[in-house]
């Protein structure tokens, strides 16, 4: 046994295209990728790949959060598009919303595109749960998560996962445990577990 809290995540990537096996879905990969890396935990996955519908969307976020996910993480269907009704479906199950986590993401997006201020991310807390919108290619999902440092590994700009932690511990889940040479968890002194 590990000592760390098993946590159990939903990753759904929504896209019209690789849900109908037009194309292979990156984004499954890349999440379950990052999130094994960044955590200490034993994870148990629940993964989704689904097109772009709103209800269904919503549905499979629900379904998510009744399985017991403490966290779940969607990629893909943020931006400005009329199929792009990620956001949209999110909100449609949200007990609170979280919009400091899409400010974050946008501020790091716009150090590479000017772009970056059309992407819709959202994260919204339903239950127990944290539900949070990525972006939809890989390596912005890796650079929103865990930040932007200089060659040196300096952090420059915290990623908003340094925040998902202890956003966790507020609303009752396991206490998640980062590798701090991936991302680290920041929490007040009063909320860090003793070292075992």
């Amino acid at each position: 046994m590990s000592g760390f809290d098993p946590v159990r995540i939903g990753i759904v990537s929504i896209s019209d295209r690789a849900s109908s096996g037009a194309y292979e879905d990156k984004g499954l990969p890349a999440l379950q990728d990052w999130l094994r890396r960044a955590l200490k935990n034993p994870i148990d996955f629940e993964p989704r790949l689904i097109p772009d519908e709103a209800p269904g969307i919503s549905a499979a976020l629900v379904e998510l959060v009744d399985a017991g996910c403490s966290l779940v993480l969607t990629t893909g269907g943020t931006g400005p598009a009329l199929r792009d009704v990620t956001p949209e479906a999110t909100l449609a199950v949200a007990h609170k919303e979280m919009p400091g986590f899409g400010e974050q993401m946008r501020q790091i997006s716009l150090r590479f595109v000017p772009t970056a201020i059309l992407s819709r991310q959202v994260a919204v807390i339903r239950d127990r749960s944290l539900i949070i919108n990525l972006p939809g290619q890989p390596k912005s999902i890796a650079e929103t998560l865990e930040g932007l440092k200089d060659a040196e590994g300096t952090q420059l700009v915290p990623g908003i996962f340094a925040a998902v932690p202890y956003c966790i511990d507020l609303i009752g889940g396991p206490y998640l445990e980062t590798d701090d040479t991936v991302c680290k968890a920041f929490r007040p002194k009063s909320a860090i577990r003793p070292a075992r």
